[in-house]
């Protein structure tokens, strides 16, 4: 017998479906357009890269860090997409011989994952055959995916609803929004917003189906799982933070004094875990999710590890 809520949820899948036929694009008929990127112009905006805060360099060397940033922004969605996708398949087999609706939605959720590391694997291409070499992706996918995808299906859902919230949140309020980015990196981020919007609600479905299944007990221990996940992305992005002030550095053709070189350091890593992490966390909706799904006691852990990654991001305003 289906339930009022059954039924609402399966109206949420159709209607994820119904939006994924509207939006559908193609990478090269749509996005690429037989363009290339304007390396005159920023690839990340200043609300995202940060670099307005570093206000030591100059706009050539701040365009050219909100390239190097752009690249590493384009990169770390291809690999988070890697795991992304893979519990996508994995959690659909719920539906396999059940809600054939909810069935397609994350079926189609899997295959626009799939175009999205292709178009970011372009893009990297497209990107390095202009840039100097020396540039390099530090994480690597399927190692990340292996580990992301050892924790709780519970843990992974929330990070997976976290990104595609955030995502969204990066697009309309400051990529879109920033006339000094290039038109094509612009246009990426526009057309994987239109899929990533119905992303974000399959998340929220899915993540609130996994809920009611676990117990107090499997809930705090996903909680703790959830916790770690995150000191894992913030540990990739410490070390991707350090490769690409390295290449900044051997690229920008001067030298920095110790004070700048150590900014420069904090004020990267800074913008990545505004990008990565602060951004969605602070997402009015995530927060109502996940308050609605954990205990007072439970939000206070997750927001005391949170602590130093917030810090670090109010930090550097005040440095500047």
């Amino acid at each position: 017998m289906l339930t009022a809520n059954t039924q609402t949820n399966t109206q949420r899948y159709a209607k994820c479906v119904e939006v994924s036929k509207r939006v559908r694009w193609d990478i090269d008929r749509d996005v690429m357009r037989d363009r290339s990127f304007d390396f005159s112009k920023k690839f990340l905006p200043d609300g995202l890269s940060k670099v307005g805060e570093l206000e030591f360099l100059s706009g050539a060397e701040k365009r050219l860090l909100s390239q190097i940033q752009g690249r590493t922004y384009a990169n770390i969605f291809g690999l988070v997409e890697r795991f992304i996708n893979a519990k996508v398949l994995e959690v659909s087999r719920d539906h396999w011989l059940g809600d054939q609706v909810a069935l397609e939605a994350l079926v189609r959720f899997s295959e626009e994952e799939l175009k999205h590391q292709e178009l970011f694997r372009r893009i990297e291409r497209m990107i390095g055959a202009h840039m100097p070499a020396g540039y390099g992706c530090v994480p690597q996918p399927d190692e990340v995916a292996s580990f992301v995808l050892g924790k709780s299906t519970w843990a992974v859902l929330a990070l997976t609803c976290h990104i595609e919230l955030f995502t969204q949140a990066h697009y309309r309020q400051s990529i879109d929004a920033d006339p000094e980015v290039s038109e094509l990196y612009k246009d990426v981020f526009l057309y994987h917003w239109r899929e990533e919007s119905q992303h974000a609600i399959l998340d929220e479905l899915e993540w609130k189906r996994e809920d009611a299944r676990l117990t107090p007990e499997q809930r705090d221990q996903a909680v703790d799982d959830l916790i770690a996940l995150v000191a894992a992305v913030d540990g990739i992005l410490q070390a991707q933070a350090k490769s690409d002030v390295l290449y900044f550095l051997t690229q920008c053709g001067r030298g920095f004094g110790k004070q700048e070189v150590e900014r420069l350091h904090a004020g990267v890593l800074a913008a990545y875990r505004w990008q990565y992490i602060v951004s969605g966390v602070q997402e009015p909706r995530f927060q109502e999710i996940l308050g609605s799904l954990i205990t007072p006691a439970q939000g206070a852990r997750i927001a005391h590890a949170l602590e130093p990654i917030v810090a670090s991001v109010g930090e550097l305003r005040q440095a500047a």
